[in-house]
C-alpha cells in the first residue's frame, strides 16, 4: 500500500509506487515511472517516464523530473532518468532524461541537494552528496564526482568532468574539466586553490589536507608542464593515497583541465 495520494493527483496506470510514497495535490506521475519507498512528491510536480526514483527522496513543488531532453537531435527515442536515494529536489528544479547520442540515461546518485531552479541536462552523471545551489546549471553530458559543490548561478559546459570534492564558485563558467579537490572561480573558470575547507568538513586529516595543498602547488604553481606535474603526482601518490583521485583523473580529462 502506498502513502497518502491526494485525490487531485494524476497517476498513470502503469506507474509503480512503493509503500510509503506520498503524492501532493495536482501532481502528475506519468507512464513508465517507478518511485521507491518513502519518497515524498509535493504539489504541482510533474514526473515523466521512463524514470526510476529510489527511496527516501523529497521532491518539492513545481519540479519537472524526467522530461524530454532539450536537444534538437532528439526524435522521441526511448531514454531514461535514474535517481538514487535520499535526494532533495527543491522548487522548479528540472532533471531531464538521456539521449541516444550518449548512453540514453541521465544518472543521479544518493544524498544530493538540488536547490531551487537548478538544471541537470540530458546524459549527465552525478555522484553522491553533491550540492547544486540556486540556478546552478549543467549542460548535456556533464559528469560530477562525489561531494561536488556548485555555487549559485554557476554553469558547466557540455561534456565537462568535475572531480570529487571540487568546488565551483558562484557565477563561475566552467568550460574545461576541473580536477578533484580544486576550487574553480571566474568566467571562464580557473583554478583558484584547493578546497581545503570542504575537505576539513568531510573528515580529511590535517596531514591529508596539507598533502592535497602541496599537490595543488605542483599542478598549478610549479611551472611544470602538465605531463611533468602528473608524473610527479604519481610518485607522491605512492605514499599519499589521498592523491589517487587526482592522479587517476588527470589522464581521463577530455576537454583539458582548468589551468
Amino acid at each position: 500500500m502506498t502513502g497518502p495520494i491526494h485525490p487531485t493527483a494524476v497517476i498513470a496506470l502503469d506507474a509503480v509506487l512503493a509503500d510509503g510514497v506520498e503524492v501532493g495535490p495536482f501532481s502528475v506521475i506519468g507512464p513508465g515511472v517507478q518511485i521507491g519507498h518513502g519518497t515524498k512528491v509535493g504539489p504541482h510536480v510533474v514526473v515523466e517516464g521512463p524514470t526510476r526514483i529510489g527511496a527516501g527522496n523529497r521532491i518539492f513543488q513545481f519540479a519537472s523530473v524526467g522530461a524530454d531532453p532539450q536537444d534538437k537531435k532528439y526524435r522521441g527515442e526511448t531514454s531514461r532518468l535514474e535517481i538514487g536515494d535520499r535526494n532533495v529536489i527543491r522548487e522548479c528544479v528540472t532533471l531531464h532524461r538521456g539521449t541516444s547520442q550518449d548512453q540514453g540515461v541521465t544518472r543521479i546518485g544518493d544524498d544530493n541537494l538540488f536547490m531551487a531552479y537548478a538544471h541537470v541536462a540530458h546524459d549527465c552523471a552525478i555522484g553522491n552528496s553533491c550540492v547544486l545551489a540556486n540556478q546552478a546549471t549543467l549542460a548535456g553530458h556533464v559528469h560530477l564526482g562525489d561531494w561536488v559543490i556548485m555555487g549559485g548561478f554557476s554553469g558547466i559546459h557540455q561534456f565537462c568532468r568535475i572531480g570529487s570534492h571540487a568546488f565551483i564558485a558562484n557565477n563561475a563558467a566552467v568550460t574545461r574539466d576541473v580536477p578533484p579537490f580544486v576550487m574553480a572561480v571566474g568566467q571562464p573558470a580557473d583554478a583558484h586553490s584547493s578546497n581545503a575547507e570542504g575537505l576539513k568538513r568531510r573528515g580529511f586529516t590535517p596531514e591529508q589536507i596539507r598533502n592535497i595543498r602541496a599537490a595543488f602547488r605542483v599542478l598549478y604553481r610549479s611551472g611544470l608542464k602538465l605531463a611533468e606535474a602528473t608524473a610527479r603526482l604519481e610518485l607522491l601518490a605512492k605514499d599519499q593515497p589521498e592523491l589517487l583521485p587526482l592522479v587517476e583523473f588527470l589522464p581521463q580529462a577530455t576537454r583539458g583541465i582548468v589551468r
